[in-house]
């Protein structure tokens, strides 16, 4: 079932106002984790998120490992799956090689990204025969296989961190041509849209109301990345340029080598970010787990959206048909996680 469709049904109850949330994994780096990763995947699924996604390594590093996945998840875990799709290194024919792949193993949705630029390299280039953006991937998609698929987008409150220069503000024309090019991606077949991490929450605020603006309709879902250990926060919001606001970094200084007080901050400022944006009307929430539960079910612990007594469901549930197909193979192989800096 497309992702778009599971929220419009939930829309319809209770006026509207049920909360639905998402979860975000990557590919483990090493085979020998695969299981341990399904295992923590199937305690966070076992809460009924709206669905999960896996991401697409970078260049395609982790190919086959996330179409096994996807094809895992949706058929086994028996979660309604998002595969991200990039780019990067990734002629048509590679690209119509995953897209025939999860949708002969069931899976309807996909998030479309440029990608980053391969390792080594500072700008992205198209490899000869493939895409240079998300908007050519959601056009072709749309073109090659109709209506198949849930297309989602990434979104970027602050604006795409490919224009946001040094001083770590974009400038009011490049926010306004990232959100021109948004509505394009929309415009061409994307139903919904994920944003990029962000913890200034009056931003992400911000950016959803400019999208209604210049007639973006479909749900914005904002991403929410719970901060876990402080070098890692760093360098995420250096990758991605994010805006910290000044009592985030306040609270952060005086516990920054104390793992336990950074993650119980996290938990804190990740469910008071989502308060008030539930408290806007926003009734969705995207969590990047960094394949990791504790953090994340704290936050909907937090929020009243589940509770840790209460498992609805067991795992597995085993498709044998579709699981039993011949696995296909793609010359890329494993090693790093790309959520999609790429428009």
């Amino acid at each position: 079932m497309k992702v778009i469709d599971k929220i419009r049904e939930v829309s319809k109850e209770n006026n509207g106002n049920k909360v639905v949330f998402s979860f975000e994994f990557f590919p483990p780096r090493k085979q020998e984790v695969v299981e341990n990763f399904f295992e923590r995947m199937e305690r966070m699924v076992a809460h009924n998120p709206t669905f999960c996604d896996i991401t697409w390594g970078a260049g395609g590093s982790t190919a086959d490992l996330t179409l096994d996945i996807a094809n895992r998840m949706q058929n086994k875990v028996c979660v309604e799956t998002m595969m991200h799709l990039t780019c990067t290194n990734m002629p048509v024919e590679k690209i119509d090689h995953a897209l025939d792949t999860i949708k002969s193993n069931g899976v309807q949705n996909v998030l479309a990204l440029r990608g980053d630029p391969p390792r080594g390299q500072d700008k992205f280039v198209p490899v000869e025969g493939g895409f240079s953006c998300a908007l050519d991937l959601v056009k072709h998609m749309r073109e090659k296989y109709g209506d198949y698929f849930g297309i989602t987008v990434a979104g970027y409150p602050e604006a795409h961190p490919d224009v946001i220069p040094a001083s770590g503000v974009a400038t009011a024309e490049a926010y306004n041509n990232d959100l021109a090019y948004l509505k394009k991606k929309v415009d061409a077949g994307a139903d919904l849209i994920i944003t990029q991490l962000f913890y200034d929450t009056d931003c992400f605020l911000k950016f959803v109301n400019d999208c209604r603006q210049i007639g973006i309709t479909c749900p914005i879902v904002p991403g929410i990345m719970p901060i876990k250990d402080y070098r890692g926060f760093v360098r995420w919001t250096g990758v991605c340029k994010t805006k910290v606001p000044p009592e985030v970094m306040a609270a952060l200084e005086p516990i920054k080598d104390n793992e336990e007080a950074i993650r119980a901050y996290g938990i804190h400022l990740g469910t008071e970010m989502c308060k008030k944006i539930m408290a806007s009307g926003i009734k969705t929430l995207h969590l990047y787990t960094l394949n990791n539960e504790k953090s994340a079910l704290a936050i909907l612990m937090n929020l009243g959206l589940i509770e840790e007594s209460r498992v609805s469901r067991s795992l597995p549930c085993v498709k044998e048909d579709v699981l039993s197909a011949p696995k296909t193979k793609d010359a890329n192989q494993a090693n790093q996680n790309t959520h999609g800096n790429g428009n």
